[in-house]
Order: C-alpha cells, then sequence, then structure tokens
C-alpha cells in the first residue's frame, strides 16, 4: 500500500519533469578588474510547488529514475531567457556530467543550436566513473561554442585528477576555500596556486560564495578574475546588476597588479581608530596577529597584541600601492631592528588605506623575480 500523499508526490514530480512549476533565477558573475557583471548562472528554481528547495527535488528525481527529464527541464528554464542575455555576457547552466549521454539532455542542446556565450557547469552530485566515456561529449559541447566549467574545485570529487582530465575552460572555487580568505594566509597561497595551474591550461578562475567585502578585495588583490556570491548579487530574476558602490571598488582598482609593486602583494587587514578597540578585537579574535590603527582612512600604525594592551603607538612605514617591491624592501630595512619585519602600510594615491604588505610576501616576490625562467 502506498503511503499518504504518495501518489501527489509522483504527480508533481512527473509535471516538474515535463518543466510545469520549474523556472530560472539568475546570480551575476563579476570582473574584479572592471567592477562589471560578465555573466549569470542559471539557478533552478520550483516555484509553481510547496517544496522549493532544488537540492530535494534533484534528489527525488535521482531516486525516482527521472533525474535526465527534470535536470532537461532545468535546463530549459535556464536558456527561457537567453535572448534577452545583455551584450558580451555568457550563461553558465549546470549539469550532471553522468547525464550528459541522456537523449532527454542532448534534446535540450540539439534545441539550442550554436552554444556561443554558454558555460556548461558540471555539478559534483555523482562521480564521474570514466573520463574517456564523458570526452566525446565534452567535444560535442565545444565544437557547438560551449565552454566546460568545474564546479567546487577543491572539494567533492573535483580533484586534481578531475581537472587534468577534463581540462576545463572555467574552474570555480569551492565556498570553503574562499571563506575568510582575507584572515587565512594558507588560503590565498592555495588560491595563487590554483591561479598558476588555471593560466598553465589557459582557464579562468572564479571564487564563488562571497559573502564579506573583506573577501572580495583579497580575491581582488590575489588577481582572481571573476567572483559570485550574495555580496556581489543574490539570484534574482534577469538581468541584475552589481551595486554601485561595489563597483566602484573594485574599478578603482588598477586592471593588473603588477609583479613588481606592492600592489601585487597587497592584502586587507583588521582595523580600528583606537589602541583600545584594538585590544578588544585581539580578545575576540585569538588568532588575531595585528591590527592597523586608522586617524579616519590613514593608516597610522601596525598594532600587536601587546602594543595595544600598553596603548603603544609607533607610526608604521607607509608605502603607496604603486610602490617598486625592491624600494620598499629597501626602505624597510633602515627602519629600527624591533619594527624592521612589521608589515607595512599601503595606501592609494589619495592617502587612504588600502592594506598591508607582509615582509614574507615582499621578499618572495622579489625572490620569485630572481628565479630564472624555464
Amino acid at each position: 500500500m502506498q503511503a499518504p500523499g504518495q501518489d501527489d508526490g509522483a504527480a508533481e514530480l512527473a509535471r516538474a519533469c515535463t518543466g510545469e512549476g520549474v523556472a530560472s533565477a539568475y546570480q551575476p558573475i563579476v570582473d574584479t578588474a572592471r567592477g562589471t557583471v560578465v555573466g549569470y548562472e542559471a539557478l533552478a528554481r520550483f516555484p509553481g510547488f510547496e517544496e522549493q528547495d532544488p537540492e530535494v527535488w534533484f534528489a527525488r528525481a535521482r531516486r525516482a529514475g527521472c533525474a535526465a527529464e527534470l535536470e532537461a527541464a532545468a535546463l530549459r528554464a535556464a536558456f527561457a531567457h537567453r535572448r534577452s542575455l545583455p551584450p558580451n555576457c555568457f550563461l553558465t547552466v549546470n549539469v550532471s556530467p553522468h547525464l550528459l549521454s541522456s537523449s532527454s539532455v542532448q534534446d535540450v542542446w540539439a534545441e539550442q543550436g550554436h552554444l556561443g556565450g554558454v558555460i556548461v557547469e558540471l555539478t559534483e552530485q555523482t562521480p564521474i566513473d570514466s573520463y574517456l566515456d564523458l570526452e566525446p561529449h565534452l567535444d560535442s559541447l565545444r565544437a557547438a561554442g560551449a565552454l566546460i566549467a568545474v564546479d567546487d574545485a577543491g572539494s567533492g570529487y573535483a580533484g586534481l585528477q578531475h581537472l587534468l582530465a577534463l581540462r576545463p575552460a572555467l574552474i570555480k572555487v569551492d565556498r570553503e576555500l574562499v571563506r575568510d580568505i582575507d584572515v587565512d594566509e594558507a588560503k590565498r597561497a592555495l588560491i595563487e596556486m590554483l591561479g598558476l595551474f588555471a593560466s598553465r591550461v589557459d582557464a579562468w578562475i572564479l571564487a564563488e560564495g562571497i559573502e564579506r567585502v573583506e573577501e572580495l578585495d583579497a580575491l581582488a588583490a590575489l588577481g582572481v578574475p571573476l567572483v559570485q556570491g550574495y555580496l556581489v548579487g543574490r539570484p534574482a530574476p534577469p538581468w541584475g546588476q552589481l551595486d554601485v558602490d561595489l563597483a566602484l571598488r573594485l574599478s578603482a582598482r588598477s586592471s593588473t597588479a603588477p609583479a613588481s609593486t606592492v600592489r601585487g602583494v597587497v592584502e586587507p587587514a583588521t582595523t580600528a581608530a583606537s589602541p583600545r578597540s584594538a585590544a578588544e578585537l585581539f580578545v575576540a579574535d585569538p588568532f588575531l596577529t595585528d591590527v592597523v590603527l586608522l586617524d579616519g582612512r590613514r593608516p597610522v600604525a601596525v598594532l600587536t597584541e601587546e602594543a595595544a594592551r600598553l596603548e603603544v603607538v609607533d607610526p608604521g612605514l607607509v608605502v603607496n600601492v604603486d610602490t617598486p617591491v625592491d624600494e620598499a624592501l629597501t626602505r624597510s630595512i633602515t627602519r629600527d631592528r624591533s619594527t624592521r619585519f612589521a608589515p607595512l602600510l599601503v595606501t592609494d594615491n589619495a592617502g587612504r588605506f588600502v592594506g598591508i604588505a607582509r615582509m614574507e610576501r615582499l621578499i618572495g616576490r622579489i625572490a620569485g623575480q630572481a628565479t630564472p625562467s624555464a
């Protein structure tokens, strides 16, 4: 005997698989160098039903054996507004790798014809059993003009083998690697390595899940070209734009971060208006190593926990963001021995604080420049 409501659930799923009650929301993807929206990710929504969670729907479809039909319906909803996509913007759509061979999904590609401006994002719901079997389907998509993206690099099944085998044009960095990147040196190093890998295989890095402006600043400073997340735009009807203040914040940065200048190593820092408030920040966060004391927008000093507690303020060394790295290091070593290795305070051309430059990163950049290329 079927459980109460089971027939209703099956009927709802059958309706959804035909596209009834299925829609898409579109989340902006932002170019950090220009401060503009350059793409949108289509995300499945189910406004025609009481259950709204997409993961519940796709899990239900997998159990019922109609996953391909539901994904095809979601793809058609994603493409519904493709004709009105703003100029010079791309559209990313999600599909499970094991469903690329299904006739339901292949019918959607055929309906769309040329796929220029479309990025097909391989989701991480199931593992890829055979890259060899997947290859002809990816080649077919590329031949039709589409690009391939890998979702959640750094988590789940998207390991190094995944990236090497698929050679995607777009690598999406998992939210867990992005969270608190402004205060985590190890995460910054990992993002830098992913960026180097991407450049070697002619791919783009997209950091997703950006929720704080400090994370955005850190990623932009690292040269991550594309970002996505609630801070820069929530899923919405087509076609949302970037907040003006954030657009100006990004566009005010140089379009490049030259390796030979401090701009290439600058990173965000926690700030305070007084030593006392800095001391409170150290108490609240035991992992905090330094706080920048500000006078309005002008940096005054880098405070350690002890300096903040004792209210000892030694003015820090201030450099412009476009100061050559070797010049910044030369000025640094003239400081008193007790502060010689303290971070530098970095300002823009108007004297406003933009971040700090740590000595180890400046030295590392000089060492990297001195290393002969292969």
